[in-house]
């Protein structure tokens, strides 16, 4: 197998997938979210709990700016902070039952456009790409 051809088809398959994400999310944000809170609020909702250097670097944010967005959504009563047991210093970041309960409302609407994305889909599509995400999962993570 040609290691940079498999590369090559991995590159057009990522920027396949920002297309189809942001296709798929675009109406789902929240009045009074930023396109920034919201990408925060999606990501500590599927990785929690968090750190703030996880998030800055998995969004590629800036620390202060990572922070800054953290204390408006602290405010909008979407997060909560946690004291890490194992060092008093660090704080991990959770979602509130508020955040919790609007990312759910979130991801019910991008499950919907998901579902009607994959409706032609016969089974044995479905059973192809799940195992295909299973496969992804397992050797990139």
């Amino acid at each position: 197998m040609n290691k940079h051809a498999l590369f090559q088809k991995f590159v057009q398959f990522t920027a396949s997938m920002h297309q189809v994400v942001n296709d798929m999310t675009k109406d789902v944000k929240p009045d009074g979210i930023t396109a920034v809170q919201y990408s925060i609020l999606e990501y500590i909702a599927t990785s929690q709990p968090i750190t703030l250097s996880q998030i800055s670097e998995c969004l590629h944010i800036s620390m202060p700016n990572t922070s800054r967005e953290l204390k408006k959504l602290s405010e909008k009563n979407l997060l909560e902070k946690l004291d890490a047991a194992e060092d008093r210093r660090k704080q991990y970041i959770c979602l509130s039952t508020a955040g919790q309960t609007m990312m759910d409302k979130a991801f019910e609407q991008i499950e919907g456009n998901f579902l009607q994305r994959i409706k032609d889909a016969s089974d044995q599509d479905l059973e192809e790409m799940d195992h295909a995400l299973d496969v992804l999962y397992q050797k990139l993570d």
